[in-house]
């Protein structure tokens, strides 16, 4: 299994909205993260969920096999082979994205 290295003050990449809602205990947890780490919650949200994303195997194959036969159509409207997913930074394209929370 990786490690999730987090960098102290290296929060400033481009964002995109994200609404979300999660637990009291993640949040409190996510709080004091920032406090430790000197980022901001946004940077933080999108560095753990590059890792999570990275790390699911099953979702990888997914990926893969949609890049690979970008002819099948989506059910979901703005999702396609054309949006990329977000990764780990300077594995994919969310450092160009970002997430905020």
């Amino acid at each position: 299994m990786s490690k999730l290295k987090i960098e102290k003050g290296a929060s400033k990449v481009r964002r995109a909205p994200l609404k979300a809602t999660i637990d009291g205990s993640v949040a409190d947890d996510l709080a004091l993260m920032c406090e430790w780490s000197e980022n901001d919650t946004s940077y933080l949200v999108n560095l753990l969920l590059g890792f999570a994303i990275a790390q699911s195997e099953d979702f990888q194959k997914y990926k893969a096999e949609r890049i690979a036969s970008p002819t099948r159509e989506s059910t979901k409207p703005g999702i396609g082979p054309s949006r990329k997913a977000l990764g780990l930074p300077g594995v994919s394209a969310s450092q160009e994205k970002g997430i905020s929370a």
